[in-house]
């Protein structure tokens, strides 16, 4: 599976950003995709993603009410809708697909994740 993400950019606080993730190769049902984020210095945290059926989503604490996931009918693309942006969420993005065995509790742990995305930055600044 490749990933391509893509959408990042210069916004200010308080704006908003979509980003895109396009999933080509071995593109079957057999995988999930999610987003990431890792900012300078830190660790790589879990953004959002679906459940293995598609019926749910799930956003990290720090993201709630702000970001949403989605995507289109065939599950090969996925978004990242990023509203009301702050300092603290500037990071390079990277979208990511884990095995539908994958079970609920790993969802958020990056180490469930096979394939990666090159990553897409976000800079939030005035």
């Amino acid at each position: 599976v490749q990933l391509q993400a893509s959408g990042g950019g210069l916004v200010q606080p308080g704006g908003s950003l979509r980003l895109s993730c396009a999933a080509s190769g071995r593109t079957d049902r057999r995988y999930i995709m999610g987003w990431f984020r890792q900012a300078p210095g830190k660790e790589r945290e879990f953004v959002g993603t679906f459940s293995r059926d598609g019926g749910r989503t799930y956003v990290s604490d720090s993201v709630k009410g702000r970001f949403t996931v989605s995507r289109d009918n065939a599950k090969t693309t996925v978004y990242l809708q990023m509203i009301n942006l702050k300092s603290e969420d500037m990071a390079v993005y990277y979208c990511a697909a884990r095995s539908t065995r994958i079970i609920t509790s790993s969802y958020f742990d990056k180490d469930s994740y096979d394939y990666w995305g090159q990553g897409t930055e976000v800079t939030v600044s005035s």
